[in-house]
């Protein structure tokens, strides 16, 4: 199968898997498509949303359909790094033994994690970008595909351990959601009162996504689609010569350049599952906000005027 062949078989699946997971989940399309950008990428998501969202129902949906291996991990001010990467202990033949903890899977919702204190979210994100863990001095490999979907709740802050920049950048996605819509909501509380039992299909194996991961890579984009990318990342820095106004006068910190590689490879990825070849400028500015809102940070000027980081973003993509 050649790279041709490949696209659209991925398009192909891309729809199955639509229409096998509004089975379970209604509503929150753009959700779903944002976090399956984020898998073929090769990204991680970080999920904003109030509670009671079935943000774990959509996590293990995903994983069943995909086939992929999940666990969830709650969040709590007394997790230890070792509780989630597992830990040494000394077995019957009086030998040490690694036991591994929840991190070996494919995709792992950390349900909360802005609860558990730094150290505990650094051995995540290491775990993130490494895609490995280290125990004694031994380095244990993770599963691929490997990813993460955090979540945070955006109400209640009290007793919380708020992700640095530094750590935020390392998500490529800030998937934010809403309350489902009147008629979607009618739709789920008469699914979830009744007897009736979904079964699902599983559309897309372990191999095949990794075989899509790379073909994302091998995907060509054009010079004029990388220019604007970047461009775009550049007018969130206030002292970069393409910085937009309203960097200059309402944002301290803007996007770094992994905010660029990710616009690409997001860019790529949405187009592929539209069934194009290579990317163009509307795919980047598809994906541009998701990327790009835990990024930048407003100063007290935006805070007192009521200027959101989206009411930026728009402004740029204008």
């Amino acid at each position: 199968m050649d790279d041709k062949q490949a696209v659209d078989s991925l398009k192909v699946s891309y729809e199955r898997f639509f229409n096998e997971i509004q089975k379970v989940i209604i509503g929150q399309d753009q959700v779903l498509r944002e976090v399956l950008i984020s898998i073929f990428s090769k990204g991680h998501c970080l999920l904003v949303g109030v509670p009671g969202l079935a943000k774990t129902l959509l996590v293990t949906t995903i994983a069943q359909i995909l086939g992929l291996d999940f666990k969830r991990i709650q969040f709590t001010p007394d997790l230890m790094p070792s509780d989630i990467i597992g830990t040494e202990i000394l077995d019957s033949n009086r030998q040490f033994k690694f036991v591994k903890g929840p991190l070996f899977a494919h995709m792992i919702l950390a349900d909360e994690i802005n609860r558990t204190p730094p150290k505990t979210q650094s051995a995540l994100l290491e775990a993130m970008q490494e895609h490995s863990v280290t125990s004694g001095g031994t380095r244990y490999a993770l599963q691929d595909p490997f990813f993460v979907l955090a979540t945070q709740n955006p109400i209640e802050q009290e007793g919380t351990y708020p992700l640095p920049e530094a750590q935020l950048d390392r998500f490529m996605f800030n998937i934010l959601l809403d309350y489902p819509a009147f008629e979607d909501e009618i739709t789920i509380v008469r699914r979830t009162t009744s007897e009736n039992e979904v079964r699902l299909n599983q559309v897309i194996s372990r191999e095949e996504i990794l075989k899509y991961q790379d073909l994302i890579r091998r995907v060509p984009a054009n010079h004029n689609v990388i220019e604007f990318a970047v461009k775009l990342a550049s007018k969130t820095r206030a002292t970069s010569e393409f910085a937009h106004p309203m960097a200059k006068e309402f944002l301290v910190w803007g996007a770094g350049p992994r905010a660029s590689q990710y616009l690409i490879v997001g860019a790529k990825t949405h187009a592929v599952l539209h069934g194009k070849y290579s990317p163009d400028i509307e795919d980047v500015r598809a994906i541009a906000p998701a990327i790009l809102r835990h990024r930048i940070i407003r100063n007290y000027k935006a805070e007192a005027r009521g200027i959101s980081v989206e009411d930026i973003i728009h402004e740029m993509l204008a």
